[in-house]
């Protein structure tokens, strides 16, 4: 059984859970920007929280069902219509042989996750079924007249109508922050600048990392950083003082000394935040 990439939008990636635990290998954990969504949208199918689906960036996918398949999209807010119908968000829905599930341009939030029941059965690569836009890991990004490989259900679907879940925030997002290890290389109020200034999500951010537009956070070390190890959530400034929020596909080592690390449990939020959006980084230095 498969499903039918008719267009796949501005990106359209297959993502699990990732790659954990082979950053000393120099492969990045990868996965879901936005966990919660992902693990939402197979709960809603009767999926395992390990089986892969569909990241959709903003929307602008079709995707053809060519046996009838159990689906649900999460994350992202936004029209979709299912076979002539509309389709719900936070629901599973049946899609019939030879419908087609048109998802419209996101309103809320930047990034869907589309369950099919069975998950999608692409062969995974070192333990993951993701696509790591960095490295070139896992399969290539969905192109029109691709088929979606789906897996045997490996249990019973759920009996839920409609689960409890919010559109994200197109205002103001707080991420919380917990202290760097490189303390010692930024200026006197470098951190209190962090924490004070309003930024700004910069155009050019992608999974790999979220640049932010504000106040310069100045480094006052006179002297370059040998390449360590980063971790997901980190923020890196490099030499013009903006910070880059590393995200998913992050490399393994950096070069630019990290002032703060966004909290995990913050991390989806992050992962929804739209180009031009307001942030605010939350946290005492110590």
């Amino acid at each position: 059984m498969s499903l039918r990439i008719d267009v796949p939008g501005p990106l359209a990636l297959v993502q699990d859970l990732g790659r954990p635990g082979l950053a000393h290998l120099g492969v990045p954990a990868s996965g879901a920007l936005d966990r919660p969504a992902l693990l939402l949208a197979n709960r809603l199918v009767g999926n395992e929280p390990v089986d892969a689906a569909i990241e959709i960036l903003l929307g602008g996918l079709s995707i053809t069902a060519l046996a009838p398949h159990w689906l649900a999209l999460t994350g992202a807010a936004g029209p979709a219509v299912a076979g002539h119908r509309p389709a719900p968000l936070a629901a599973p829905f049946l899609l019939g042989p030879g419908e087609t599930l048109e998802i419209g341009v996101a309103e809320y939030g930047v990034r869907y996750y589309l369950a099919v029941r069975g998950g999608v059965d692409v062969p995974p690569i070192l333990g993951s079924r993701s696509t790591d836009v960095l490295s070139g890991l896992g399969p290539s990004p969905l192109r029109a007249g691709d088929a979606v490989p789906v897996g045997a259900p490996s249990g019973d679907i759920p009996v839920i109508e409609v689960a409890a879940s919010s559109a994200p925030s197109q205002g103001e997002v707080a991420l919380r922050i917990t202290p760097g290890p490189r303390a010692g290389w930024f200026a006197p109020g470098a951190w209190q600048a962090l924490v004070d200034a309003p930024w700004v999500v910069h155009p050019s951010s992608n999974r790999v990392g979220m640049r932010l537009s504000g106040a310069r956070i100045e480094i006052s070390a006179g002297r370059e950083l040998p390449s360590e190890g980063m971790v997901m959530g980190a923020l890196q400034v490099p030499p013009d003082g903006e910070p880059i929020l590393f995200l998913a596909d992050h490399p393994v080592t950096g070069g630019y000394p990290v002032i703060g690390v966004v909290v995990s449990a913050d991390l989806h939020l992050a992962a929804q935040l739209r180009p031009g959006q307001r942030v605010r980084l939350l946290g005492r230095q110590g």
